[in-house]
């Protein structure tokens, strides 16, 4: 049995620099973290040749070209599994809409187990590689590569995207006392709303080309907010936080509507220096950020919606378990 522990992200600044059509022309950078908010993949071997899938549905299905998921089916053809496994997967909190990368969260730790199923031991940059080939290269998902790097790697976390296809990463070191501090002035509210986010971000890479300087003001914001937390200036981060959703609201029409916007000026008057809806927009999560002597007037003036306490995780996706059991016969 296989058990792959694998978590969601926040990102800061820098989101949708991260899509092909923008980092193809220039390179593309964006600082986000991991959250110790996790999907968990459950998988173990079946005695059958049955394959079995329990996740927000149910499958029980011979041959992996008729699994409806499509990204277990991939992940299982990807890593050449054809038969006699049993699948589960868990969430901490709903995967769908949520704007915390949960699609590329749960492919990753798809790949950390099955490769662990067949005895293979591989790194992260492999995982965030083989999870953007799933669901860019052969799903064609309208979506960028921060989701599968930060999940794969963890941590605090600066990724710079080359036209060449490459991707830079850099550690930004926080000692814990000062990881717990930044994650003390950080806040999650639910906005009470869903949304799919592949309709926004088709829309947004249509708009790439028109929008290619809020695009580059929005990659130059990372090295901005690099400098601020390696010297512990963490107040920046909710100047930026407001500067980039401004930015970001130009890039497509759904990314904010009237309930968004009421929720965002909502937490600007109750204390947050800065905002910003996690992931795609639309819905999903506000993500705030509240110095410490404003946060009971933020909580008070924020209770119509509902808060999610989290803080910043310091790894990537992990094997929780891993029982590999080999029958040997002797004559």
């Amino acid at each position: 049995m296989i058990i792959s522990q694998t978590p969601l992200r926040i990102s800061f600044v820098g989101g949708g620099t991260d899509l092909r059509e923008f980092y193809g022309q220039a390179p593309g950078m964006v600082l986000s973290s991991a959250i110790d908010k996790y999907i968990y993949v459950i998988i173990k071997e079946r005695f059958d040749d049955r394959i079995v899938l329990h996740y927000t549905g149910n499958e029980i299905v011979e041959r992996v070209y008729a699994i409806r998921h499509d990204l277990i089916r991939e992940a299982l053809r990807l890593t050449g599994i054809e038969r006699g496994v049993e699948i589960i997967t868990l969430a901490d909190i709903p995967s769908t809409g949520s704007g915390l990368g949960s699609s590329s969260t749960v492919t990753v730790g798809l790949l950390n187990a099955l490769h662990a199923f067949k005895g293979e031991q591989v790194s992260a940059e492999q995982l965030a590689r083989e999870a953007v080939r799933i669901e860019v290269e052969t799903l064609h998902k309208p979506i960028g590569k921060q989701d599968q790097y930060i999940a794969a790697y963890g941590g605090l976390r600066k990724f710079i995207f080359h036209p060449d296809d490459t991707v830079e990463t850099a550690s930004i070191p926080l000692q814990e006392a000062d990881r717990l501090m930044l994650g003390a002035r950080l806040f999650l509210h639910f906005t009470n709303l869903t949304r799919n986010a592949d309709d926004i971000l088709t829309e947004q890479k249509r708009n790439t080309p028109d929008n290619l300087a809020f695009l580059q003001r929005i990659a130059g914001l990372v090295p901005r907010l690099e400098a601020g937390l390696r010297e512990r200036r963490f107040d920046l981060v909710g100047e930026l936080l407001r500067e980039n959703w401004e930015l970001k609201e130009q890039l497509a029409q759904r990314i904010s509507n009237p309930e968004i916007a009421a929720m965002v000026a909502q937490a600007r008057q109750s204390g947050a220096t800065g905002c910003k809806i996690a992931g795609a927009g639309g819905g999903g999560f506000l993500m705030s950020y509240v110095p410490a002597d404003h946060q009971e007037q933020f909580l008070a003036g924020m209770t119509a919606y509902r808060n999610m306490p989290f803080a910043l995780e310091p790894f990537g996706s992990r094997l929780l378990l891993n029982i590999r059991r080999e029958t040997r016969f002797s004559v």
